[in-house]
């Protein structure tokens, strides 16, 4: 079974948090009403699909599915505290450019200068948000639906290493991570 890049890198480089330990505040991002055509009529159900974080580089996703808005959002936010990662920040921003993609979603991120914001679409602005970002140019590319940008942009912020990661994978000190 083939399983999607985001999962993989999930599972092989990132350690789940819990979600009792944080003050975590929620994003709706995108709620759907959906119809499911039956003999006497339309039957509606509705999902949501939320985002949680600390805003100091906590931050997790979740979809929730109901037959009424508010219990689909406590679903989507229960789903998303089970899925907490940790993403570098540093100084406000994000130490590299770097893509993710999701399917048809697709997204480039980039670190910018103290003062210049949050510049991103809907969905790729509640995630960076929650995550603590507070400066960022980003784009998103190709697919707008909101779950695949969504799940894209965690992708590109799970891919992001911090000079402490690099020293500690390659097995040198700090010093030498800049000077080469």
């Amino acid at each position: 079974m083939l399983v999607p890049k985001t999962v993989q890198t999930m599972k092989n480089n990132v350690r789940r948090l819990k979600a009792s330990e944080l003050e975590l505040t929620d994003k709706v991002v995108a709620i759907q009403r959906v119809a499911k055509v039956v003999k006497g009529g339309r039957r509606f159900s509705f999902s949501a699909i939320v985002v949680v974080g600390d805003g100091n580089g906590v931050v997790g996703y979740g979809l929730g599915k109901a037959g009424e808005v508010t219990s689909a959002i406590t679903k989507g936010i229960d789903n998303a505290k089970k899925n907490l990662v940790k993403v570098p920040v540093l100084k406000g921003t994000i130490p590299h450019e770097v893509n993710g993609k999701f399917c048809g979603g697709k997204v480039f991120m980039k670190p910018a200068a103290e003062g210049t914001g949050v510049i991103a679409g809907g969905a790729m602005r509640a995630v960076l948000e929650s995550a603590g970002i507070k400066n960022v140019l980003a784009k998103s590319k190709g697919s707008s639906n909101p779950h695949n940008v969504v799940k894209a942009t965690f992708d590109a912020l799970l891919k992001m290493r911090d000079a402490r990661a690099v020293a500690q994978q390659r097995g040198v000190d700090m010093n030498k991570v800049f000077n080469g």
